[in-house]
Protein backbone atom coordinates (compact mmCIF):
# COMPACT_ATOMS: atom_id res chain seq x y z
CA UNK A 1 0.00 0.00 0.00
CA UNK A 2 2.84 1.86 0.59
CA UNK A 3 3.55 2.92 -3.15
CA UNK A 4 -0.03 3.97 -3.58
CA UNK A 5 -0.27 6.24 -0.26
CA UNK A 6 1.76 8.54 -2.52
CA UNK A 7 -0.56 8.46 -5.22
CA UNK A 8 -3.94 9.05 -3.09
CA UNK A 9 -2.13 12.11 -1.41
CA UNK A 10 -1.24 13.49 -5.08
CA UNK A 11 -5.57 13.97 -5.13
CA UNK A 12 -8.77 15.15 -3.24
CA UNK A 13 -9.05 12.07 -1.76
CA UNK A 14 -10.29 11.70 2.22
CA UNK A 15 -6.74 10.91 4.03
CA UNK A 16 -8.65 9.83 7.40
CA UNK A 17 -10.88 6.77 5.67
CA UNK A 18 -9.53 3.20 5.16
CA UNK A 19 -7.68 2.10 1.61
CA UNK A 20 -8.65 -0.81 -0.43
CA UNK A 21 -6.95 -1.97 -3.56
CA UNK A 22 -8.25 -3.34 -6.48
CA UNK A 23 -6.01 -4.65 -9.27
CA UNK A 24 -8.66 -4.71 -12.46
CA UNK A 25 -5.43 -5.07 -14.85
CA UNK A 26 -5.93 -8.86 -15.99
CA UNK A 27 -9.50 -8.37 -16.58
CA UNK A 28 -10.66 -7.16 -20.23
CA UNK A 29 -13.91 -4.93 -20.88
CA UNK A 30 -16.58 -4.72 -19.22
CA UNK A 31 -14.63 -6.64 -15.99
CA UNK A 32 -13.18 -3.71 -14.85
CA UNK A 33 -15.98 -1.58 -14.53
CA UNK A 34 -18.22 -4.61 -13.62
CA UNK A 35 -15.22 -5.84 -10.70
CA UNK A 36 -15.34 -1.81 -9.48
CA UNK A 37 -19.17 -1.48 -9.21
CA UNK A 38 -19.30 -4.47 -7.36
CA UNK A 39 -16.57 -3.61 -5.00
CA UNK A 40 -17.82 -0.49 -4.42
CA UNK A 41 -21.62 -1.92 -3.52
CA UNK A 42 -20.15 -4.36 -0.95
CA UNK A 43 -18.43 -1.59 0.82
CA UNK A 44 -18.82 1.22 2.98
CA UNK A 45 -19.08 4.49 2.25
CA UNK A 46 -16.06 5.60 4.26
CA UNK A 47 -14.00 3.62 1.99
CA UNK A 48 -10.89 4.82 -0.60
CA UNK A 49 -10.86 2.71 -3.53
CA UNK A 50 -7.20 2.29 -5.45
CA UNK A 51 -8.31 0.82 -9.01
CA UNK A 52 -5.06 -0.12 -10.67
CA UNK A 53 -5.99 -0.54 -14.61
CA UNK A 54 -3.66 -1.21 -17.58
CA UNK A 55 -6.37 1.42 -19.68
CA UNK A 56 -8.45 4.94 -18.46
CA UNK A 57 -11.64 3.82 -17.11
CA UNK A 58 -13.54 6.17 -19.18
CA UNK A 59 -17.23 4.44 -19.41
CA UNK A 60 -16.36 4.14 -15.38
CA UNK A 61 -16.95 8.10 -14.93
CA UNK A 62 -20.52 8.68 -15.91
CA UNK A 63 -21.23 5.67 -13.88
CA UNK A 64 -19.26 6.84 -10.13
CA UNK A 65 -20.82 10.23 -11.01
CA UNK A 66 -24.68 8.96 -11.23
CA UNK A 67 -24.08 6.86 -7.79
CA UNK A 68 -22.42 9.94 -6.32
CA UNK A 69 -18.64 9.05 -6.16
CA UNK A 70 -15.92 11.53 -6.31
CA UNK A 71 -13.16 10.09 -8.34
CA UNK A 72 -9.53 11.14 -9.68
CA UNK A 73 -6.99 9.34 -12.11
CA UNK A 74 -3.55 9.60 -12.16
CA UNK A 75 -1.58 8.40 -14.84
CA UNK A 76 1.58 6.07 -13.86
CA UNK A 77 4.40 4.82 -16.35
CA UNK A 78 3.41 1.24 -16.02
CA UNK A 79 -0.35 1.17 -15.12
CA UNK A 80 -3.57 3.82 -14.58
CA UNK A 81 -4.29 4.49 -11.03
CA UNK A 82 -7.89 5.94 -9.89
CA UNK A 83 -8.88 6.82 -6.57
CA UNK A 84 -12.82 6.13 -5.72
CA UNK A 85 -14.61 7.98 -3.05
CA UNK A 86 -18.07 9.16 -1.38
CA UNK A 87 -18.11 12.66 -0.56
Amino acid sequence: MQTYDAVVERTDAPSDRPREILDVRSLGPPGPLAKTLETLTDRSDDIVLVQRNDRVPQFLYPKLEDRGYAYETVERADEIVTIIWRE
